[in-house]
Parts: structure tokens; C-alpha cells; sequence
């Protein structure tokens, strides 16, 4: 597995491993219930018993010694269900299986998106078990299946779709050049876009110096993208 882009600190952790039966709170994180009722706070604690959420809101972290709670920091992250039904929700009563994304990474970490770059997810509780800790899984722990990563297929050199391709009007031009580059002129913008692209069967993908992406399907001789009907042109 990757290298986690930050560390946590194991205290929490190895209290748990010595005592499993205490209470876990996630303290100090922006929380998502997904419930109309509860709402979401900026800034609240999160309370697990055994395998169910017990309490959920701000104020909680005050009794954390009298309850012999395990604290874990959750500041800079946010605090959401996680599960496979239809409408997980973070609310008293409903299983704990929670995750905690982290917001940011630290201040040496590239401000640019990079192709496989590790993910922020933290912390991960299946049914009251940590199951992850500080983006690394726990050893032992059996995880959920991952969502699947975006196909990214490098381009040959000659492929046959490369080249310039525009819509009827010529208002938008797009050059897919043999470098795996493309440039995207719009009107009399001439490099209104640039960056990179990926062709995997039909699809391309496109990652822009700007850091946004974009896709467009290949439907027989045509390029469907953002809207647009393009056609080859050269």
C-alpha cells in the first residue's frame, strides 16, 4: 500500500487494542449525518458504543474522561457514514460504520492533482472497528470493496484518433497530438484548453494543466465532448 500523506498519532489506537470495549469518540470534526432531522455541524464529537453510533453532536467531548471514552482528534476532517445500503445515515442507534476524510494534505504536499495519488480517507470504523488508521489498513481487518479508479490507457503513437477535430461551426478545435498532449481552441482563443488525455475503447479522458477533468465518447466517426459533435478534420 501506498505511504500515507500524513501520520496520526498511535495512542488512541494502542488504547484500543489493549481495551476494545471502550467507547470511541470522534471528536472536533466537521460532521455529515445525511439525516434531515440532525443536520450537520462544523465543528461537533461523534460517540460509538460497542457497534452502534450513541450520540452525535457538539458538547460530547466534555464527558469524554467520566465515560473513560478513547478520544480520537478529528479537526481538519470530516465525519460521514459509510456504508452499501441506499441511505446510510450518522445518527444514534444506526450502525457505526463511519468514515473520516481528511480535508487537506500537510503543507509539503503538491498543491497539483497527480494520477494515482493516495486518497484522503483517514479513518475507517466497521461496525465499531477501526478497520483503518491514519490511511493504512489495519492488519487483520477484512475492508470493503473500493470503488473502482478511472481507466487511464496511454496512446499510441499512431492511433487513429489522433489529430484535429472540430465541430461544424469551427468554433471549438481540438488537437490530439502523438505526445499524449492536446490543445483546445475555442473561437479565437487558440489554447483555451491544454493538457493531457487518455483513450481507453470509446472514451477519452482528459486532465488539464488548469487541474480539471473532462471526458468525451467516441460514437463511429464522431467525438461527443462537453457538449459539442466533433468530427476530424486532419
Amino acid at each position: 500500500m501506498t505511504a500515507p500523506l500524513y501520520a496520526r498519532d498511535p495512542a488512541p489506537l494502542d488504547l484500543l487494542r489493549a481495551d476494545p470495549g471502550r467507547p470511541i469518540l470522534l471528536a472536533l470534526g466537521q460532521v455529515l449525518t445525511r439525516d434531515a432531522t440532525l443536520g450537520d455541524w462544523a465543528d461537533a464529537d461523534v460517540l460509538v458504543g460497542g457497534t452502534v453510533i450513541v450520540g452525535v453532536g457538539p458538547g460530547l467531548v466534555s464527558a469524554a474522561e467520566d465515560d473513560g471514552m478513547v478520544v480520537i482528534d478529528c479537526r481538519g476532517c470530516v465525519v460521514m457514514p459509510s456504508g452499501t445500503d441506499s441511505r446510510p445515515r450518522l445518527t444514534p442507534g444506526e450502525p457505526a460504520t463511519i468514515a473520516v476524510y481528511r480535508l487537506s494534505d500537510p503543507d509539503c504536499a503538491s498543491l497539483k492533482p497527480a494520477v494515482d495519488r493516495p486518497g484522503h480517507l483517514d479513518l475507517l470504523l466497521i461496525d465499531g472497528t477501526l478497520a483503518m488508521w491514519g490511511g493504512v489498513a489495519i492488519p487483520g481487518m477484512t475492508m470493503p470493496e473500493q470503488g473502482v479508479s478511472l481507466r487511464l490507457v496511454e496512446v499510441a503513437n499512431d492511433a487513429p484518433q489522433l489529430g484535429l477535430w472540430s465541430d461544424e461551426r469551427g468554433f471549438l478545435r481540438q488537437r490530439l497530438l502523438p505526445n499524449g498532449r492536446y490543445v483546445e481552441a475555442r473561437g479565437e482563443r487558440e489554447d483555451a484548453y491544454c493538457g493531457r488525455f487518455w483513450i481507453d475503447g470509446d472514451r477519452i479522458d482528459y486532465l488539464d494543466d488548469e487541474g480539471f477533468w473532462a471526458f468525451g465518447i467516441f460514437v463511429n466517426d464522431q467525438l461527443h465532448h462537453a457538449g459539442y459533435i466533433l468530427e476530424k478534420t486532419l
